[in-house]
């Protein structure tokens, strides 16, 4: 019952988040400070008052390691949201993201010393060559578009388009080492992923800070869209603080399903409904959205989605099911 609820948030909190973040950019393509803000701000008062229970909850693991992973997180989270500024398509911000898995395991390989089979190495080059075909796609059509004004122009955006790429790049790296340095620490201190999702939303708080013009000339614009019926309780609110509420509101669904999935499953469980989630995210979004997704981006989507399921061994625990489902039926007879 607990992993079916946590399958159904992660699906509806997940998918509804990307439909409303793409509403939000579509509109006012810079919010990505204010959207970003405002998660942060939702779920450390969540935490604040359920984990720490108002601050008199003792951290288990030290606050100066919380600290250097917030410093990463924080990093990782602004960037990927400032990235949608630079010409950057949600499609390719998605395929991009799901080369965290591969980014995790190259860095594991060279801060961790660690060695794969096979078949890992061979994920590796799937994700890479799926990320480089959409990415070189999307570039023809950055171009393309771009070829309609002067030259100058096309350079330009072109060139924004290029910082686009590497900022979600050194997201990607920033991430996965991110995610060794939570695993070391998983190891010293044990689990306490509730904790995290706190301490890594309410300790960077103050960092936005530095982005309070961008945030606040946002909420200027906010103010300023079309008023829209709130239809449960019956309130008029500018349409873009609707959509942002909700964006927040599924974000916290999003993450509560993917906690509750670790204490329920196995990571493998986790990671394959986490992929399956960013696919039809990215359907969704393509169809109901109708972004620009040619043949090419289809192949580097379809390689991207298969270097993953490779990675996290799916087909041979599916093998090994039916296996030792065959085996139980000659034993029944």
């Amino acid at each position: 019952m607990g992993t079916a609820f946590a399958v159904v948030l992660v699906f509806v909190g997940c998918c509804s988040n990307v439909v409303y973040l793409e509403l939000l950019v579509r509109q006012f393509p810079g919010c990505g400070n204010i959207v970003t803000f405002a998660q942060f701000v939702f779920i450390a008062l969540e935490g604040f008052i359920f984990e720490t229970k108002f601050g008199r909850k003792k951290p288990a693991i030290p606050v100066s390691n919380y600290f250097i992973m917030v410093t990463m997180f924080f990093t990782v989270s602004v960037i990927n949201n400032y990235a949608l500024n630079f010409n950057i398509a949600m499609p390719l911000h998605m395929i991009f993201r799901s080369g965290s898995l591969i980014a995790n395991m190259i860095l594991g390989i060279i801060i961790l010393k660690k060695r794969y089979s096979a078949s890992k190495y061979l994920s590796i080059v799937l994700v890479s060559t799926g990320i480089f075909i959409c990415t070189i796609m999307s570039a023809k059509q950055v171009h393309e578009v771009s070829s309609d004004g002067s030259e100058e122009q096309g350079f330009y955006a072109f060139m924004h388009w290029l910082i686009g790429i590497a900022m979600l790049t050194f997201a990607l790296l920033m991430s996965a080492r991110m995610g060794i340095f939570q695993e070391t620490l998983y190891k010293q201190y044990g689990k306490h992923s509730k904790e995290a999702l706190f301490y890594n939303h309410c300790l960077p708080l103050p960092g936005f800070l530095l982005l309070a013009t961008d945030i606040y000339n946002h909420c200027i614009l906010f103010n300023q869209s079309t008023p829209v019926l709130v239809p449960v309780v019956g309130l008029t609110m500018p349409t873009m603080w609707l959509y942002l509420l909700v964006n927040v509101v599924t974000q916290y669904v999003c993450i509560r399903g993917v906690f509750i999935l670790t204490t329920e499953c196995t990571s493998l469980t986790v990671t394959l409904v986490v992929t399956l989630r960013k696919f039809i995210s990215l359907i969704f979004s393509i169809l109901y959205f109708q972004n620009p997704f040619t043949a090419w981006h289809w192949v580097g989507t379809a390689v991207v989605f298969i270097g993953t399921l490779l990675y996290t061994e799916v087909w041979s625990s599916v093998q090994a099911a039916l296996r030792g489902a065959g085996v139980k039926e000659r034993k029944a007879e």
